[in-house]
């Protein structure tokens, strides 16, 4: 019985993202991250996590959750990332061009935590124009037509094409990047990695390159429910232009909620519903993701090995 049990295929709760040159796991009580470095080693860090029995009230409540979870994924991707860049050595390969006389001061004054500290910076610059370019910027260019030419309810189709035009436009931009794409076939990595794990099968580069490189709790198809449901919700949102700036922020959390237990259910079951619901996001990760080659599964292999439970059937979701 046994045996079986460990071969017996789940849906399982780890989920991961990828680094540079590596990647991030998160199992039901430990995460860890793989990184290839510059002398073609793997470097893994482990660390302990509650998700397991002892979790926090908050994670176990519905729309909480997918708030809290949200922004404890933002803080520890970015930490993993920040040091998978030291890892891979790819802090050191930028210390190493031609410095201009204002990075020389910056290395004066911050000395080795430079690249942490203009990283945080950007971090922070980065969530307000996010939210600026995808929230914002649509409902001014439709107001700004509807100035124009009489809109009517046509204010909302529009603003909502425009939302989809812009997230997907960035993304297909992004992944054209050399060193992106090489972090999209971290990612790749990631979902066939896990697949494999779900199945039941050994973890190798040869089981895990069969796998699929899509997987629906991805955090691509989750950005995309976001976009959706926050078209629907503000759909019955005033137009005035001041109000729907401030409903736009206040109601985020909620979106956020409801788009995490909606994922939630489409990563727990495989029904027409769910397929339905699961659909747009993996088109989209044809983006977001790459075939990866076997030194990236490697490492993918190595930073889920730590995260995966002794008894299988606690990482049921």
């Amino acid at each position: 019985m046994e045996n079986k049990e460990q071969i017996c295929p789940i849906k399982s709760r780890v989920g991961g993202q990828a680094l540079i040159e590596g990647v991030m796991m998160r199992g039901i009580d430990r995460a860890a991250m793989a990184v290839r470095t510059p002398e073609g080693g793997i470097d893994v860090e482990t660390w302990p996590i509650q998700e397991g029995k002892n979790r926090p009230w908050y994670k176990k409540v519905p729309f909480v959750r997918g708030v809290v979870n949200m922004v404890i994924s933002l803080v520890d991707g970015y930490k993993c990332l920040m040091k998978s860049a030291e890892k891979s050595g790819m802090a050191d390969e930028e210390e190493e061009e031609p410095q201009s006389k204002f990075d020389q001061w910056l290395t004066r004054v911050l000395g080795d935590k430079m690249f942490a500290v203009i990283g945080t910076i950007a971090m922070v610059i980065a969530i307000p124009l996010a939210i600026l370019l995808f929230m914002f910027v649509p409902m001014f260019l439709v107001k700004g037509l509807d100035s124009l030419v009489e809109l009517g309810y046509w204010k909302v189709v529009i603003e909502g094409i425009l939302k989809i035009a812009i997230f997907v436009g960035y993304l297909a931009l992004v992944s054209r990047m050399k060193d992106i794409q090489r972090v999209f076939m971290y990612h790749g990595a990631e979902h066939k990695s896990i697949f494999c794990y779900e199945a039941g099968e050994e973890l190798t580069v040869e089981n895990i390159r069969k796998q699929s490189r899509f997987h629906p709790r991805c955090g691509t198809s989750f950005l995309l429910i976001v976009v959706v449901i926050s078209i629907l919700v503000f759909s019955l949102v005033t137009w005035d232009i001041a109000w729907r700036m401030v409903l736009k922020i206040l109601l985020l959390p909620v979106i956020v909620g409801v788009s995490y237990e909606i994922i939630k259910l489409a990563g727990r079951y495989d029904n027409l519903v769910t397929r339905i619901v699961s659909a747009p996001g993996l088109w989209l990760q044809r983006l977001t993701t790459r075939e990866p080659d076997d030194s990236q599964i490697e490492v993918a292999i190595e930073a889920l090995k730590p995260v995966i439970p002794a008894d299988r059937s606690e990482d049921r979701w």
